[in-house]
Protein backbone atom coordinates (compact mmCIF):
# COMPACT_ATOMS: atom_id res chain seq x y z
CA UNK A 1 0.00 0.00 0.00
CA UNK A 2 1.46 3.32 -1.12
CA UNK A 3 0.90 5.97 1.56
CA UNK A 4 0.21 9.52 0.33
CA UNK A 5 0.49 12.18 3.03
CA UNK A 6 -1.22 15.49 2.20
CA UNK A 7 0.16 18.23 4.42
CA UNK A 8 -2.37 20.87 5.50
CA UNK A 9 -0.84 24.01 6.97
CA UNK A 10 -2.65 27.17 8.10
CA UNK A 11 -4.25 29.08 5.21
CA UNK A 12 -4.16 25.96 3.02
CA UNK A 13 -5.97 26.44 -0.29
CA UNK A 14 -9.00 24.10 -0.13
CA UNK A 15 -8.93 23.22 -3.85
CA UNK A 16 -5.28 22.21 -3.67
CA UNK A 17 -5.96 20.19 -0.54
CA UNK A 18 -8.96 18.34 -1.95
CA UNK A 19 -7.41 17.48 -5.33
CA UNK A 20 -4.88 14.85 -4.22
CA UNK A 21 -7.30 13.47 -1.61
CA UNK A 22 -9.96 12.82 -4.25
CA UNK A 23 -7.70 11.67 -7.08
CA UNK A 24 -5.61 9.19 -5.10
CA UNK A 25 -8.50 7.93 -2.95
CA UNK A 26 -10.62 7.09 -6.01
CA UNK A 27 -7.85 5.37 -7.99
CA UNK A 28 -8.32 1.65 -8.59
CA UNK A 29 -6.13 -1.02 -10.16
CA UNK A 30 -7.54 -3.29 -12.91
CA UNK A 31 -8.37 -5.99 -10.36
CA UNK A 32 -10.23 -3.49 -8.16
CA UNK A 33 -7.54 -3.11 -5.51
CA UNK A 34 -6.90 0.27 -3.89
CA UNK A 35 -3.26 1.26 -4.53
CA UNK A 36 -3.10 4.37 -2.33
CA UNK A 37 -3.88 5.19 1.27
CA UNK A 38 -4.29 8.94 1.82
CA UNK A 39 -3.47 10.58 5.14
CA UNK A 40 -4.20 14.26 5.80
CA UNK A 41 -1.51 15.62 8.12
CA UNK A 42 -1.09 18.86 10.02
CA UNK A 43 1.50 20.66 12.10
CA UNK A 44 -1.14 21.49 14.70
CA UNK A 45 -4.47 19.94 15.80
CA UNK A 46 -6.60 22.58 14.04
CA UNK A 47 -5.84 24.10 10.65
CA UNK A 48 -7.34 27.34 9.34
CA UNK A 49 -8.42 26.83 5.73
CA UNK A 50 -10.03 30.23 5.31
CA UNK A 51 -13.69 29.37 4.74
CA UNK A 52 -13.53 26.56 7.29
CA UNK A 53 -11.24 24.85 9.78
CA UNK A 54 -10.19 21.22 9.79
CA UNK A 55 -8.69 18.81 12.26
CA UNK A 56 -6.16 16.61 10.46
CA UNK A 57 -6.26 13.07 11.84
CA UNK A 58 -2.48 12.75 11.42
CA UNK A 59 0.41 14.84 12.68
CA UNK A 60 3.85 15.53 11.24
CA UNK A 61 5.04 12.14 12.43
CA UNK A 62 3.04 10.59 9.58
CA UNK A 63 5.52 12.12 7.12
CA UNK A 64 8.15 9.72 8.44
CA UNK A 65 6.33 6.73 6.91
CA UNK A 66 4.79 8.32 3.81
CA UNK A 67 5.88 7.19 0.35
CA UNK A 68 4.63 10.39 -1.27
CA UNK A 69 4.11 13.77 0.38
CA UNK A 70 1.88 16.37 -1.27
CA UNK A 71 2.27 20.05 -0.36
CA UNK A 72 -0.92 21.96 -1.30
CA UNK A 73 -0.74 25.68 -1.86
CA UNK A 74 -1.17 28.10 1.00
CA UNK A 75 -2.28 31.71 1.16
CA UNK A 76 0.52 32.32 3.66
CA UNK A 77 3.90 30.94 2.58
CA UNK A 78 5.95 33.41 4.62
CA UNK A 79 5.77 31.47 7.87
CA UNK A 80 6.57 27.79 7.49
CA UNK A 81 7.24 26.20 10.89
CA UNK A 82 10.79 24.93 11.36
CA UNK A 83 9.47 21.54 12.42
CA UNK A 84 7.71 21.23 9.04
CA UNK A 85 10.89 22.02 7.13
CA UNK A 86 12.82 19.55 9.25
CA UNK A 87 10.25 16.80 8.70
CA UNK A 88 10.31 17.37 4.93
CA UNK A 89 14.11 17.28 4.79
CA UNK A 90 14.13 14.04 6.80
CA UNK A 91 11.51 12.50 4.51
CA UNK A 92 13.54 13.43 1.44
CA UNK A 93 16.70 12.00 3.00
CA UNK A 94 15.07 8.60 3.40
CA UNK A 95 13.81 8.69 -0.23
CA UNK A 96 10.20 9.87 0.05
CA UNK A 97 8.73 11.53 -3.03
CA UNK A 98 7.61 15.13 -2.43
CA UNK A 99 5.31 17.07 -4.77
CA UNK A 100 3.92 20.58 -4.46
CA UNK A 101 0.78 22.14 -5.90
CA UNK A 102 0.58 25.87 -6.69
CA UNK A 103 2.21 27.99 -3.94
CA UNK A 104 3.18 24.80 -2.12
CA UNK A 105 6.38 25.24 -4.14
CA UNK A 106 7.37 27.99 -1.70
CA UNK A 107 7.19 25.48 1.16
CA UNK A 108 9.33 23.00 -0.73
CA UNK A 109 11.74 25.75 -1.78
CA UNK A 110 12.18 26.82 1.86
CA UNK A 111 13.66 23.41 2.66
CA UNK A 112 16.51 24.01 0.22
CA UNK A 113 15.74 20.75 -1.56
CA UNK A 114 14.91 22.50 -4.84
CA UNK A 115 18.22 24.38 -5.03
CA UNK A 116 19.82 23.87 -8.43
CA UNK A 117 16.68 22.27 -9.86
CA UNK A 118 13.91 23.34 -12.20
CA UNK A 119 10.51 24.07 -10.68
CA UNK A 120 7.21 25.78 -11.35
CA UNK A 121 4.31 27.34 -9.48
CA UNK A 122 1.21 29.35 -10.35
CA UNK A 123 2.20 31.86 -13.02
CA UNK A 124 1.06 34.76 -10.82
CA UNK A 125 3.61 33.75 -8.16
CA UNK A 126 6.43 32.54 -10.42
CA UNK A 127 8.25 35.86 -10.39
CA UNK A 128 8.17 36.01 -6.60
CA UNK A 129 9.46 32.43 -6.30
CA UNK A 130 12.35 33.25 -8.65
CA UNK A 131 13.11 36.44 -6.71
CA UNK A 132 13.13 34.74 -3.32
CA UNK A 133 15.00 31.66 -4.50
CA UNK A 134 17.39 32.64 -7.33
CA UNK A 135 19.11 29.28 -6.98
CA UNK A 136 15.98 27.61 -8.42
CA UNK A 137 15.33 27.57 -12.18
CA UNK A 138 11.67 28.71 -12.18
CA UNK A 139 9.70 27.89 -15.33
CA UNK A 140 6.35 29.76 -15.30
CA UNK A 141 5.05 28.24 -18.55
CA UNK A 142 4.62 24.54 -17.71
CA UNK A 143 1.88 22.65 -15.88
CA UNK A 144 4.32 20.62 -13.79
CA UNK A 145 7.99 19.73 -13.47
CA UNK A 146 9.17 16.21 -12.63
CA UNK A 147 12.69 16.04 -11.18
CA UNK A 148 12.26 12.43 -10.09
CA UNK A 149 12.02 12.61 -6.30
CA UNK A 150 10.81 16.22 -6.27
CA UNK A 151 7.92 17.52 -8.35
CA UNK A 152 6.19 20.90 -8.57
CA UNK A 153 3.03 21.98 -10.35
CA UNK A 154 1.26 25.16 -11.32
CA UNK A 155 -1.98 26.34 -9.74
CA UNK A 156 -5.51 24.95 -9.46
CA UNK A 157 -6.24 22.37 -12.18
CA UNK A 158 -2.52 21.75 -12.74
CA UNK A 159 -2.64 19.87 -9.44
CA UNK A 160 -4.85 17.35 -11.23
CA UNK A 161 -2.29 17.04 -14.03
CA UNK A 162 0.41 16.39 -11.44
CA UNK A 163 -1.57 13.73 -9.56
CA UNK A 164 -2.46 11.91 -12.77
CA UNK A 165 1.18 12.02 -13.80
CA UNK A 166 2.20 10.42 -10.50
CA UNK A 167 -0.38 7.66 -10.95
CA UNK A 168 0.91 7.00 -14.45
CA UNK A 169 4.46 6.80 -13.08
CA UNK A 170 3.37 4.31 -10.42
CA UNK A 171 0.88 2.13 -12.30
CA UNK A 172 0.95 2.93 -16.00
CA UNK A 173 -1.23 4.79 -18.47
CA UNK A 174 -4.28 2.53 -18.23
CA UNK A 175 -4.77 3.09 -14.50
CA UNK A 176 -4.04 6.81 -14.90
CA UNK A 177 -6.53 7.07 -17.77
CA UNK A 178 -9.27 5.56 -15.57
CA UNK A 179 -8.41 8.07 -12.83
CA UNK A 180 -8.55 10.87 -15.39
CA UNK A 181 -12.02 9.80 -16.53
CA UNK A 182 -13.26 9.84 -12.95
CA UNK A 183 -11.91 13.38 -12.63
CA UNK A 184 -13.43 14.36 -16.01
CA UNK A 185 -9.94 15.37 -17.15
CA UNK A 186 -7.79 14.48 -20.13
CA UNK A 187 -4.78 12.40 -19.15
CA UNK A 188 -2.58 14.95 -20.90
CA UNK A 189 -3.41 18.56 -21.70
CA UNK A 190 -1.83 20.29 -24.66
CA UNK A 191 0.38 23.25 -23.86
CA UNK A 192 1.44 24.65 -20.52
CA UNK A 193 0.07 27.33 -18.27
CA UNK A 194 1.37 30.00 -20.65
CA UNK A 195 -1.91 29.67 -22.54
CA UNK A 196 -3.80 30.79 -19.41
CA UNK A 197 -1.61 33.83 -18.71
CA UNK A 198 -3.14 37.16 -19.65
CA UNK A 199 -0.57 38.51 -22.12
CA UNK A 200 -1.12 42.25 -21.95
CA UNK A 201 0.27 44.53 -24.59
CA UNK A 202 3.93 45.23 -23.84
CA UNK A 203 4.10 48.18 -21.43
CA UNK A 204 4.48 51.69 -22.77
CA UNK A 205 6.62 53.81 -20.44
CA UNK A 206 4.47 56.90 -19.97
CA UNK A 207 6.22 60.20 -20.45
CA UNK A 208 9.31 58.62 -21.98
CA UNK A 209 10.79 59.54 -25.33
CA UNK A 210 9.63 56.19 -26.69
CA UNK A 211 5.96 56.61 -25.79
CA UNK A 212 4.95 58.01 -29.23
CA UNK A 213 7.03 55.34 -30.98
CA UNK A 214 5.47 52.48 -29.01
CA UNK A 215 1.98 53.84 -29.55
CA UNK A 216 2.75 53.99 -33.26
CA UNK A 217 4.02 50.39 -33.16
CA UNK A 218 0.80 49.24 -31.48
CA UNK A 219 -1.32 51.00 -34.08
CA UNK A 220 0.74 49.64 -36.98
CA UNK A 221 1.78 46.20 -35.71
CA UNK A 222 0.21 44.55 -38.77
CA UNK A 223 2.45 46.49 -41.14
CA UNK A 224 5.71 45.09 -42.54
CA UNK A 225 8.02 47.07 -40.26
CA UNK A 226 11.78 46.78 -40.17
CA UNK A 227 14.36 48.11 -37.73
CA UNK A 228 15.08 50.85 -40.26
CA UNK A 229 11.41 51.89 -40.18
CA UNK A 230 11.30 51.97 -36.38
CA UNK A 231 14.61 53.83 -36.13
CA UNK A 232 13.43 56.42 -38.64
CA UNK A 233 10.21 56.91 -36.68
CA UNK A 234 12.26 57.35 -33.47
CA UNK A 235 14.69 59.72 -35.21
CA UNK A 236 17.83 57.84 -34.23
CA UNK A 237 20.28 55.26 -35.52
CA UNK A 238 19.52 51.54 -35.28
CA UNK A 239 22.34 51.12 -32.75
CA UNK A 240 20.98 53.89 -30.52
CA UNK A 241 17.45 52.58 -30.94
CA UNK A 242 18.37 49.08 -29.79
CA UNK A 243 20.32 50.33 -26.77
CA UNK A 244 17.78 52.88 -25.55
CA UNK A 245 14.79 50.69 -26.34
CA UNK A 246 16.15 47.88 -24.17
CA UNK A 247 16.95 50.34 -21.38
CA UNK A 248 13.34 51.56 -21.27
CA UNK A 249 11.35 48.41 -22.11
CA UNK A 250 13.65 45.52 -21.21
CA UNK A 251 13.47 44.02 -24.70
CA UNK A 252 14.33 44.75 -28.34
CA UNK A 253 12.09 46.68 -30.77
CA UNK A 254 11.35 43.60 -32.88
CA UNK A 255 10.60 41.39 -29.86
CA UNK A 256 8.26 44.08 -28.53
CA UNK A 257 6.53 44.19 -31.92
CA UNK A 258 6.19 40.39 -32.05
CA UNK A 259 4.50 40.29 -28.64
CA UNK A 260 2.12 43.04 -29.71
CA UNK A 261 1.23 41.02 -32.82
CA UNK A 262 0.64 37.84 -30.81
CA UNK A 263 -1.62 39.68 -28.36
CA UNK A 264 -3.63 41.04 -31.29
CA UNK A 265 -3.86 37.51 -32.68
CA UNK A 266 -5.12 36.17 -29.33
CA UNK A 267 -7.93 38.70 -29.38
CA UNK A 268 -8.92 37.77 -32.95
CA UNK A 269 -8.83 34.06 -32.15
CA UNK A 270 -11.13 34.61 -29.18
CA UNK A 271 -13.51 37.10 -30.76
CA UNK A 272 -13.79 36.04 -34.42
CA UNK A 273 -14.15 32.91 -36.57
CA UNK A 274 -11.62 34.05 -39.18
CA UNK A 275 -9.25 31.33 -40.42
CA UNK A 276 -5.90 31.15 -38.67
CA UNK A 277 -4.01 31.92 -41.88
CA UNK A 278 -6.01 35.11 -42.38
CA UNK A 279 -5.37 36.18 -38.80
CA UNK A 280 -1.65 35.55 -39.34
CA UNK A 281 -1.68 38.00 -42.25
CA UNK A 282 -3.81 40.53 -40.38
CA UNK A 283 -1.37 40.77 -37.49
CA UNK A 284 1.69 41.16 -39.70
CA UNK A 285 3.09 37.67 -40.27
CA UNK A 286 4.06 37.02 -43.86
CA UNK A 287 4.01 33.26 -43.35
CA UNK A 288 1.29 31.24 -41.54
CA UNK A 289 4.00 28.76 -40.53
CA UNK A 290 6.08 31.50 -38.92
CA UNK A 291 2.96 32.74 -37.13
CA UNK A 292 2.16 29.29 -35.73
CA UNK A 293 5.75 28.76 -34.58
CA UNK A 294 5.95 32.15 -32.88
CA UNK A 295 2.49 31.80 -31.32
CA UNK A 296 3.35 28.42 -29.80
CA UNK A 297 6.69 29.74 -28.52
CA UNK A 298 5.06 32.65 -26.70
CA UNK A 299 1.66 31.24 -25.71
CA UNK A 300 2.62 27.60 -25.24
CA UNK A 301 0.02 26.05 -27.53
CA UNK A 302 -1.14 26.21 -31.15
CA UNK A 303 -3.45 28.98 -32.43
CA UNK A 304 -6.18 26.45 -33.18
CA UNK A 305 -6.01 24.85 -29.75
CA UNK A 306 -6.01 28.29 -28.14
CA UNK A 307 -9.12 29.21 -30.08
CA UNK A 308 -10.87 25.96 -29.15
CA UNK A 309 -10.05 26.43 -25.47
CA UNK A 310 -11.00 30.06 -25.10
CA UNK A 311 -14.01 30.18 -27.38
CA UNK A 312 -15.39 27.20 -25.45
CA UNK A 313 -14.73 29.06 -22.21
CA UNK A 314 -16.67 32.10 -23.50
CA UNK A 315 -19.57 29.84 -24.54
CA UNK A 316 -19.72 28.27 -21.08
CA UNK A 317 -19.70 31.71 -19.43
CA UNK A 318 -22.48 32.92 -21.73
Amino acid sequence: MHIVAVLALDQVIPFDLATPIEVFSRTRLPDGRVPYRVRVCGAQPTVDAGAFTLQPPWGLDALATADTIILPGSADVDRVPDEVLGALRAAAARGARIASICSGAFILAATGLLDGQRATTHWVAAGLLAQRHPEIDVDPDVLYVDNGQLLTSAGAAAGLDLCLHLIRRDHGSAVAADAARLSVMPLEREGGQAQFIVHDQPPVPRGSRFEPVLTWLEDNCAADLSLDDIAARAGMSIRSLNRRFREQTGTTPLQWLLRARIRRAQHLLEATTQPVDRIAAQVGFGSPTAFRDRFKRIVGTSPQHYRTTFRRRQTVRA
